[in-house]
């Protein structure tokens, strides 16, 4: 039998198969039906659907995955499609004077209006909204703001306006962003809008007046604030004591900060501030776990609130927002302390006073001034004395960093203040408050920093030498021990006071 005659039999053998097998189902499917239906009457559709139960579920499955998928398409962006054109707009058309009429066609905007980070109650009929807006926006527009409050006893009727004032504090620094302080206060009775017995929500209106389109006028309305009821009560603003006498408002900490520099630094001011002090650092990714087992103890002990910020990386402004997290610390902490310090984990305070004053009599004799600032005492990051080399790894860095610079330059300062009396704080002074501002108190106390040490984990000796005074690359250094002298010191204080839990602290 040849091939062909071959494949001709198997096709017609199959085909006939085929057709008996589909008879034969249908056949049993028909004597099936038959007998439920002769057993129970009416019940032949319930058979029907019964035996086609497998194909019926597949037939559902199917419908149901396809609805999902078409719900799912709906939030997918249309460009993710490879068939998918954006419609060309119409940029252009002939008037019919032979003019050409072009047009522009707009997509998105750069910047948000307003990133809210926090607001607060300032006085019983004001309040100050701390956020980001786009640089751009306030440089070359005039944006305006709003602020709103509704007593919770009425919250659908609106209720008084506030103009919102703008201070812009970052001094140009700013970036994408640039950091917004806006103050409101009511020109109304206080029990009219801010009965703190009942309690109500701050709305702030963000009106860009055609800043990044004249055509567009849009106004965002944040809500900046809720007060529950009995939440604040008026003698917050008025009363002449404080909680705390001192309070460290920290720039954001970010990098590889080393644990073993902070763990001198916390010990050494809480020393120096004494029992009624506060420490809050704001956390940009430097308060890894190492850092934290260092503050964890004076946590406990009540001294240090760490604040998280991670978030402000979203958006683009001056050194981790440290504007930003600036002015929140001022306001948040504003009616909590007597004097409020703004410098770095890589600063020391130290008192200069020659006729052995302490830092609570030289803070008293400069209360007469709402604002003042010290000179820093630049040292040197890596030269350290031939006498700790053979130790040096288990010497304090203040205690081993011995080398002062004496370069003739601007000296760059820091600043404490009265904080019920500062509207705005900046990085190394602030230019808005009210009342007098004193930069001469050098022989009160200064700040030696130590630059960049604080941002590397390692051991920071990395030359030696075995004299008082040397110059390295164009920068005279002078041999200074006076930090070195207060070690032992601060020592003992962190021993007594939260034990020796810390002494295995690493770089």
């Amino acid at each position: 039998m040849s091939k062909k005659n071959i494949l001709s039999y198997f096709k017609k053998y199959t085909t006939h198969n085929l057709k008996k097998t589909k008879e034969n189902s249908l056949l049993r499917f028909s004597e099936s039906a038959m007998v439920r239906e002769h057993k129970r009457p009416g019940k032949l559709l319930v058979g029907l659907i019964f035996d086609c139960g497998v194909e019926l579920k597949l037939a559902i499955a199917a419908l149901l995955l396809f609805c999902c998928l078409l719900t799912f398409l709906q939030f997918v962006p249309t460009c993710f499609f490879p068939f998918y054109y954006p419609k060309s707009p119409s940029l252009e058309a002939v008037l019919k004077n032979g003019v050409i009429k072009r047009t522009f066609d707009t997509v998105g905007v750069a910047a948000y209006n307003f990133v809210l980070m926090s607001a607060y109650r300032s006085g019983p009929n004001s309040f100050a909204i701390n956020g980001l807006s786009s640089k751009p926006l306030h440089v070359f527009g005039n944006p305006t703001y709003n602020c709103e409050y509704r007593s919770h006893d009425n919250v659908t009727v609106p209720g008084p306006i506030a103009p919102g004032y703008v201070i812009i504090p970052d001094f140009g620094f700013g970036r994408v962003y640039t950091t917004v302080i806006i103050t409101c206060t009511f020109d109304v009775d206080i029990k009219s809008v801010s009965n703190a017995g009942v309690g109500g929500r701050l709305l702030l209106h963000a009106s860009v007046n055609g800043g990044y389109d004249t055509k567009v006028n849009t106004t965002d309305t944040v809500l900046a604030l809720t007060e529950s009821p009995n939440s604040w009560d008026i003698s917050k603003f008025t009363n002449s004591t404080y909680k705390y006498d001192y309070f460290y408002c920290g720039s954001p900490l970010y990098g590889q900060v080393s644990p073993q520099r902070v763990r001198e630094w916390i010990a050494y001011h809480v020393r120096l501030f004494g029992e009624r002090s506060h420490f809050a650092f704001y956390d940009a990714g430097g308060v890894h776990k190492d850092v934290m087992e260092v503050l964890k103890p004076w946590i406990e002990l009540g001294y240090v609130t760490v604040e998280d910020v991670r978030e402000q990386e979203r958006f683009d402004a001056y050194y981790y927002n440290q504007f930003l997290t600036l002015n929140d610390c001022l306001h948040r902490y504003r009616f909590s302390t007597r004097w409020m310090f703004f410098f770095d984990v890589d600063e020391f305070v130290y008192l200069t006073a020659k006729d052995g004053s302490s830092f609570a009599d030289v803070m008293e004799s400069l209360e007469g001034f709402t604002q003042f600032t010290f000179e820093q005492m630049p040292m040197s990051d890596h030269l350290c004395s031939t006498q700790d080399a053979h130790n040096a790894s288990k010497k304090w860095g203040m205690e081993k960093l011995v080398y002062k610079s004496v370069k003739h330059e601007q000296r760059n300062r820091k600043y404490a203040i009265q904080p019920r009396n500062v509207f705005a704080a900046g990085v190394h002074m602030t230019m808005k408050l009210k009342g007098e501002t004193s930069h001469n108190v050098r022989h009160l106390l200064k700040y030696f920093h130590y630059h960049g040490t604080v941002a590397v984990r390692r051991e920071p000796c990395r030359r030696f030498i075995d004299k008082t005074s040397i110059k390295v690359n164009n920068t005279p250094y002078v041999l200074d021990t006076r930090m070195k002298s207060i070690a032992p010191l601060v020592k003992s204080f962190e021993l007594s006071t939260i034990g020796s839990r810390l002494e295995l602290t690493k770089q």
